[in-house]
């Protein structure tokens, strides 16, 4: 039976995301351990995001936008700007420190903000690999088109499908575009299945649900589109055990995130290049 997780308004830097991931309900879904929408923000000029360097170990962040645009930068020396149904895929792994801010060029004028920001737990094997960093266009992303729904692999396996898209666990993050009265098939049988409605109505065994909603899904479950729709569907194979999640730091035992807060505390991660004079305070 579909089951919905209520989301809660966050602070971030000076704007308000909701976060919908972990929950009291649901840690995880598949590898996805954190989910927050982001916006719909509408900035004046001068306004935006400036999200300072931070640093991330034990995860992979997916960042992928409905509207506006964000400038990525990390200690590896990346720097790229995400646009719509862009993926901006970052491996934190053993360590790396990241700031989330704008071009010049968006600050100057009004502009406005939507999209959904992930993090996926790496499994234990690979909780310390080496960090990295890969962006994908959206015209290299596989796309599925069946009678008026349209779906685009973000990244992971469905429905036949392979995204390039870098993972490290088995896994599927889905686009849906689809109009009143079509039936949305789930893309796994076995996985851990749920979906973020971004506007819209669905019907799923009777029950009606609007733009927000995250729902659990059963693997039975069909998905009926009551008007023009776009959702996102989400998920992968459980987790035998699920991290410890602290701040920015996702880790099998205690003492490791313990580890990651001091070496933070005293700056023992990498820089940012380009973005080295402000920092995020570990929080208490």
């Amino acid at each position: 039976m579909a089951s919905l997780i209520q989301g809660e308004d966050k602070d971030l830097d000076g704007f308000t995301v909701t976060r919908i991931l972990p929950s009291r309900v649901k840690k995880m879904v598949g590898p996805f351990i954190f989910l927050d929408h982001i916006g719909p923000a509408h900035f004046a000029a001068g306004e935006g995001v400036n999200v300072r360097p931070h640093p991330h170990i034990g995860l992979a962040t997916l960042t992928y936008l409905f509207s506006g645009s964000m400038l990525h930068r990390d200690s590896l020396g990346n720097v790229q700007e995400i646009l719509p149904g862009e993926v901006n895929w970052m491996t934190a792994g053993r360590g790396i420190v990241h700031s989330e801010r704008e071009t010049l060029e968006v600050r100057a004028r009004e502009h406005e903000l939507n999209g959904l920001q992930f993090w996926l737990a790496l499994p234990p094997e690979k909780a310390e690999i080496e960090p990295a960093f890969q962006h994908v266009k959206k015209h290299q992303l596989p796309h599925r088109y069946q009678g008026n729904t349209m779906m685009r692999l973000v990244a992971g396996e469905a429905y036949g499908m392979t995204s390039p898209v870098r993972s490290h666990a088995p896994m599927f993050f889905i686009d849906v575009v689809s109009q009143q009265g079509e039936i949305i098939e789930l893309p796994s049988a076995t996985q851990e299945t749920a979906l973020y409605l971004q506007e819209g109505s669905i019907r799923i065994n009777g029950e009606d649900f609007k733009a927000g909603a995250f729902v659990l899904l059963d693997n039975s479950d069909r998905i009926q589109v009551n008007e023009y729709s776009r959702l996102v569907l989400l998920g992968g194979d459980a987790y035998a055990s699920v991290p410890y999640i602290r701040w920015n730091f996702v880790a099998y035992s205690r003492e490791r995130i313990k580890q990651a807060e001091d070496d933070w505390r005293e700056q023992r991660f990498p820089p940012v290049p380009g973005d080295s004079d402000e920092y995020t305070p570990l929080p208490g």
